[in-house]
């Protein structure tokens, strides 16, 4: 069977113009409005650092606040409830590594990244705060201060859409951003990294750094391609950061077991990483519908602990 190289090698995708990146846009703004009906504030609200109230522990609240103190003296949990900050900056740190530039389904894992953006930046701008955010993954990493409104989310996808596709640079890792972030966000902020972790995993120190001051996230982004082979004959498989080919046939059904099995064991051990540092974990793929994946997941966190993200 012939090969399949030209189906999944990404070299040049294809490009967008800007009233196809407006109309997608305006869409998911719709599709936000629906989804986050009101209530911004309270997604966006910060922890805050002033003691509102000790009370007693209810199910459902965030198990780092629990009051030893109030807990021992009065022989049941008790909770500490702090007055929220009215504002809080969320940093997006975005991998716009070549890996980034691969999809084999319904979009690129680069245009979830941009959703991603446009999502938190809408929401961040809707409810007052402010949006960074920091990029890595190829010669010249930006970074773009904290910034309020809609021109703070306008300016990091302004970079995103102008950026060119990088050539390979060999494995990339955020933890030279994570650091630079740990230094810059000196106010308690939320982080977002969006990646889809292939490089090497040097970054276990500095996000442990950051999440330890940070509400942090880590929002990994997969393509299916990357978990299973479909069974298509002789394949070029090319890894887009050091451009090392790899031709297999996957009409082995040997061989595509094994590569499912690594894929999965890889991805349970990331998973396993992020849950040792403290930081809370969402995967969004290129197929299906990933801004709703993403809507239920923030929902989620507000509903668990107490009105933040």
């Amino acid at each position: 069977m012939a090969s399949q190289e030209a189906r999944l090698r990404t070299d040049h995708p294809p490009e967008r113009s800007e009233d196809l990146l407006r109309a997608l846009k305006l869409d998911v703004r719709r599709q936000v409005t629906d989804l986050f009906p009101g209530d911004y504030r309270s997604i966006f609200s910060g922890v805050g650092t002033e003691l509102l109230q000790v009370r007693p522990y209810e199910p459902g609240d965030d198990v780092r606040l629990i009051d030893p103190s109030a807990t021992a003296r009065r022989g049941e949990p008790h909770t500490r409830v702090h007055m929220a900050e009215k504002a809080v900056t969320t940093w997006i740190v975005l991998d716009v590594s070549p890996s980034m530039t691969f999809g084999t389904a319904d979009r690129l894992k680069a245009d979830v990244a941009e959703g991603i953006v446009f999502v938190l930046g809408h929401l961040s701008a809707r409810s007052g705060n402010s949006i960074a955010a920091a990029s890595f993954g190829d010669r010249n990493p930006q970074t773009l201060l904290p910034r309020g409104g809609r021109y703070g989310t306008y300016r990091v996808l302004k970079l995103l859409s102008q950026r060119p596709y990088p050539e390979a640079l060999g494995a990339t890792s955020p933890a030279e951003v994570l650091t630079r972030i740990a230094r810059l966000a000196r106010r308690q902020a939320l982080v977002v990294v969006a990646s889809d972790f292939r490089g090497p995993r040097n970054w276990r120190e500095p996000m442990l750094r950051l999440a330890s001051r940070h509400e942090t996230i880590a929002i990994e982004i997969r393509d299916p391609r990357e978990q299973e082979l479909p069974d298509v004959g002789e394949l070029d498989l090319v890894d887009p950061e050091t451009r090392q080919q790899l031709r297999v046939d996957t009409s082995n059904r040997r061989l595509r077991k094994n590569f499912a099995a690594a894929a999965a064991a890889e991805r349970a051990q990331l998973a396993t990483e992020f849950r040792s540092l403290g930081v809370d974990h969402l995967v969004l793929s290129t197929e299906g519908d990933w801004l709703r994946v993403l809507a239920s997941f923030l929902r989620e966190r507000v509903t668990m602990q107490g009105g933040h993200i």
